[in-house]
């Protein structure tokens, strides 16, 4: 089935009339009925979170790992469980109140657009989905049927990151002409395509698993539990993983839209795997606050970043491991990742930022400095919000183009060295044989 006609026709969603959770009156004693598709490793946290608010009724658990699911329905005996979220989808509709979509990013437009086609409201992992096409079509839906949405940046809700877009919008260091960005995880494979096949583990559905991509045989340790990251065909590389988080902060704060070009300096595609190493260039329209237009280069692999002047730190410090830098006309702003203050430098030397305005004006409060609570109130509000007592920030109006900009660095990487020209109301490359990345075709399964 071809990605668009899926997209058009998740099958479930027309037949069922219910009142969108967006809608809801707010209430102390409501419960938000949800439903979680993917309860292992990432999904399992997100499980946890969201079920830390006192309002929250888990129905509904999916994963296509047994083990998984069994001990997801241990914390929730109460739950009924599924290894196929469309059943879950068709026997359950009309007790489903929010859902939470937790797998691999191949899964996650499929399973979010069937739900949103049912009017729920979605908290999907990051990055929103695997292919440009997909974020589109899910933002798309998410404002027609006016529903509430969040995307899983945990940290877009932390104190250290909205006290650097309040620092950045006030001005404190000029327009801002470049942003340098970091990550020295690797969810690249620049190996050899394995080949061959390993039996399926009992506690494994591989058909379900491998969702809408294509077939193949099932190698252990290669795809499940956790090396589909770094595979062309599930996951997004470490873009798609710290990338989001990274550029999270700098994009919300600048105000950006997509950029108009970007080039990934890389090695040559294989077909399997991304890269280990990305250098990757960004060019994007101005906004208030930056120059007439802004780069970004974004750094990850073993060895990030790579040395630049810009990145320099007084008295000879060390980056931090993972963060960004903003370089404007007055100074810079390092923002590590995460749970260290932003430091301001100007003129190789280290200001000490004044921090009052902000609190006194009820924009910022005191850090919190716990993470589970900080981590907690991302997923809280996207609660609150379908319970009517609050607004998400990372709705999917944000988080798609977020990572419509994530995917066209990956896909940047399919032509190493090369500079690609985006135009954003077309949805299209200028150059040609880029285009055919930007979606792809379903199997039916």
């Amino acid at each position: 089935m071809k990605r668009r006609d899926f997209l058009k026709n998740t099958a479930v969603a027309s037949s069922v009339s219910l009142l969108p959770s967006a809608v809801w009156p707010a209430s102390q004693d409501k419960v938000l009925r949800t439903a979680h598709i993917g309860v292992g490793g990432m999904g399992a946290e997100d499980l946890k979170s969201i079920t830390a608010h006192k309002q929250v009724k888990v129905v509904a658990l999916c994963d296509v790992d047994s083990k998984n699911l069994e001990a997801a329905l241990q914390m929730h005996p109460e739950a009924k469980g599924f290894a196929d979220y469309r059943l879950l989808f068709s026997q359950m509709a009309d007790e489903i109140d929010a859902v939470i979509v937790s797998t691999p990013d191949h899964t996650h437009a499929p399973a979010s657009m069937l739900a949103m086609q049912l009017d729920k409201p979605v908290y999907c992992q990051k990055p929103l989905a695997h292919h440009v096409s997909e974020v589109r079509a899910m933002r798309k839906l998410a404002e027609e049927k006016n529903l509430i949405t969040q995307m899983g940046i945990q940290v877009h809700s932390f104190y250290d990151y909205k006290l650097a877009t309040l620092l950045i919008q006030s001005g404190i260091i000029g327009k801002v002409s470049c942003v340098r960005a970091w990550s020295p995880k690797n969810w690249g494979y620049d190996g050899p395509i394995p080949t061959g096949a390993d039996p399926v583990p009992s506690h494994l559905d591989w058909n379900l698993w491998l969702g809408t991509s294509d077939s193949r045989p099932y190698k252990d340790q290669v795809y499940h539990p956790a090396n589909w990251r770094k595979l062309v065909d599930f996951g997004c590389g470490t873009l798609g993983d710290m990338g989001v988080h990274i550029f999270d902060t700098p994009y919300n704060a600048l105000e950006l839209d997509v950029p108009f070009t970007v080039k990934n300096q890389c090695r040559r595609p294989n077909g399997f795997g991304y890269p280990e190493k990305n250098s990757v260039t960004y060019e994007f329209p101005g906004t208030p606050y930056t120059t007439e237009t802004l780069k970004w280069v974004w750094y990850d692999g073993k060895g990030a970043p790579h040395s630049h002047k810009d990145l320099k730190l007084p008295n000879k410090d060390k980056l931090p491991l993972q963060g960004a830098m903003f370089i404007g006309e007055k100074g810079k702003l390092l923002l590590p990742h995460f749970m260290e203050l932003p430091r301001h430098i100007v003129d190789g030397e280290y200001k000490e930022i004044d921090v009052s305005p902000f609190v006194n004006s009820g924009q910022i409060g005191e850090p919190v400095r716990d993470y589970a609570l900080e981590g907690n109130m991302h997923y809280h509000q996207f609660v609150d919000a379908c319970l009517g007592t609050d607004s998400c920030t990372a709705p999917f109006s944000y988080s798609a183009r977020l990572t419509e900009t994530i995917l066209l660095g990956v896909i940047a990487g399919r032509f190493p060295n090369k500079k690609l020209h985006w135009d954003s109301e077309k949805a299209r490359f200028r150059e040609e044989k880029a285009n055919r990345y930007l979606s792809g075709e379903y199997r039916d399964f």
